[in-house]
């Protein structure tokens, strides 16, 4: 039986840079899921009869969600829900399984790296039948229906068993309760060369991977322990729990600070890694080195051949206007595209789906390919495995190497957490106002070359993104950047991204704060950022 249940608007339903994002009791009040769920359905067509995808990275409330979306699924009139043992699927997987299966479209529910729990962040993003995440066309109609909503209708049946792999026909459509891990393992065979980094491991090589109590623990569990050899033990944290273990499951330097002393300890494993809390990010050391995530990008794009998925070359790189320069000097040198496009993966789909680009990257620990389209912290770990095992060098000795040929890009992003919307926006809203002032004005021994608030030109589909980042870029190729985060719950974040690109080989061991401190000076003294905010120093560096 279905039920058309009567409801009233929420205010605050619009969805940031990867769906709507708040706390556990925002969620749990009165249809607030509901609301967003039925709106997600009400702004798209044609998909009667069709597959929804349903999945989430395991966080409190994850089950309650699913078994809501379910059955409106049903009630909705979708033929099929395809939905992950456990409720489980990371948000890399649940993109393969929506193009796998040609499904029309998929419900993720996760806040990504935010932390997990009764009190902490839930979040629903819908992906479109690419398995990318909804362009802003979608998710500004998702917006624009939550405010007007009425009414939503849901289809009155038991729970479905979600531990137990199978299938049922519930209210005339079909659920399938789907292994979470064995299509996306098969896919990363058919991309790398396990063979290769089996053999690797069999020679004495160590790895250490940090779950964080999240989604990837058994993807990497099946994967590097299993399929491909590691002793056990080797992949930590690995079950997923609903508040991460009282992890913060963002794998940064803060938050991995015990897997980042381990990596630079005497008695290092050769390679260290981590991902988030839905398995989209990633950490990336090297035994007394770590890798930023735009170094990461840049080395995994130049050496993307060695790769069996990738051996025919690739055919472009895209990376997110915050994300450093060094991918750019790849794709300079190597003759091939090079696309910068605002935050959010979803700016990236046009440019994949049309062959422009092959490998994407974001600064924020978001790496990825074709494969699927959203960023895919496993498949980063592994690809960094298959080019340690072909080219036979420490991950030190690559990014060296990389370095001396490419010239290093000194990158440094700072976060002020919790900041006061309003006293964010304002800091924002002024720098815009300054900026046709600011070309030719120094600060000490930098002088601005030109100022602006980034706009974005897709060409694929000629769409226009306004206001999607303040650039500052001074004489000699170094910048600062700054943007609000999308991705935060509670006050606003706001980031700062520090570059400067260094050519001489004989500079390139500097200690990254140092080699930025003028940098970073003058980007405090532009925004006003302690005056503005009340916070005399960053919440997070990396």
């Amino acid at each position: 039986m279905i039920k058309t249940i009567p409801t009233k608007p929420y205010a605050d339903q619009k969805p940031g840079t990867s769906g709507l994002r708040k706390k556990v009791p925002v969620f749990q009040q009165p249809n607030y899921a509901e609301n967003f769920i039925q709106s997600i359905f009400d702004s798209l067509e044609g998909y009667q009869g069709k597959c929804l995808v349903i999945g989430g990275d395991g966080r409190f409330y994850n089950r309650e969600v699913i078994q809501k979306a379910i059955k409106m699924a049903a009630a909705n009139g979708f033929g099929k829900v395809m939905v992950g043992k456990g409720g489980i699927l990371s948000t890399p997987a649940a993109s393969n399984i929506i193009r796998k299966y040609k499904a029309f479209g998929g419900i993720v529910l996760s806040a990504s790296h935010n932390p997990g729990g009764p009190t902490e962040d839930f979040g629903i993003k819908y992906n479109i039948g690419n398995g990318g995440p909804a362009p802003e066309k979608i998710t500004d109609a998702i917006y624009e229906r939550t405010k007007v909503i009425e009414s939503y209708k849901i289809a009155d049946f038991a729970d479905i068993n979600l531990d137990r792999i199978g299938r049922e026909d519930v209210g005339g459509m079909i659920v399938s309760v789907i292994d979470p891990v064995e299509d996306y393992a098969a896919l990363m065979e058919e991309l790398f060369d396990f063979g290769a980094i089996r053999n690797l491991i069999s020679l004495g090589f160590r790895l250490c991977f940090d779950a964080m109590s999240a989604v990837t623990g058994p993807y990497a569990k099946e994967i590097f322990e299993i399929r491909l050899g590691a002793p056990g033990g080797s992949v930590r944290n690995f079950l997923p729990l609903p508040d991460f273990g009282g992890h913060h499951p963002d794998p940064n330097l803060v938050y991995c600070k015990e897997l980042y002393d381990e990596m630079m300890g005497e008695d290092a494993p050769d390679f260290g890694a981590a991902s988030d809390g839905d398995g989209d990010r990633n950490l990336i050391i090297g035994k007394g080195i770590y890798v930023t995530p735009s170094d990461s990008l840049a080395i995994l794009a130049a050496n993307a051949n060695l790769a069996p998925g990738y051996s025919h070359g690739i055919a472009g790189i895209a990376r997110s206007m915050p994300t450093s320069g060094a991918a750019d000097r790849v794709a300079e040198k190597r003759g091939i595209g090079i696309y910068e496009t605002p935050t959010g993966w979803k700016f990236f789909g046009n440019l994949l789906d049309a062959g422009m680009a092959t490998i994407c990257g974001e600064e924020s620990s978001g790496t990825g390919s074709n494969h699927v389209r959203e960023k895919d912290g496993l498949w980063a770990v592994l690809l960094w495995l298959n080019i340690l095992a072909v080219r036979g060098e420490s991950v030190i000795d690559i990014v060296t190497q990389h370095w001396a040929t490419y010239g290093r890009n000194y990158y440094s992003r700072h976060d002020y957490e919790g900041v006061d919307t309003d006293a964010a926006n304002g800091l924002i809203s002024a720098l815009r106002e300054k900026l046709p002032t600011l070309p030719g004005t120094k600060f000490g021994d930098l002088t601005v070359s030109a100022a602006d608030d980034f706009a974005y030109h897709d060409p694929v589909d000629k769409s226009v993104s306004q206001h999607q980042g303040i650039r500052i870029l001074f004489e000699g190729g170094s910048r600062v950047v700054f943007r609000l985060s999308g991705t935060g719950t509670t006050g606003a974040t706001l980031r700062v991204y520090i570059e400067r690109y260094e050519p001489d080989p004989t500079r390139h061991n500097i200690e990254t704060q140092e080699a930025l401190a003028d940098l970073i000076a003058a980007a405090q003294s532009l925004a006003d950022i302690e005056g503005r905010t009340g916070r005399d120093a960053p919440t997070v560096i990396t």
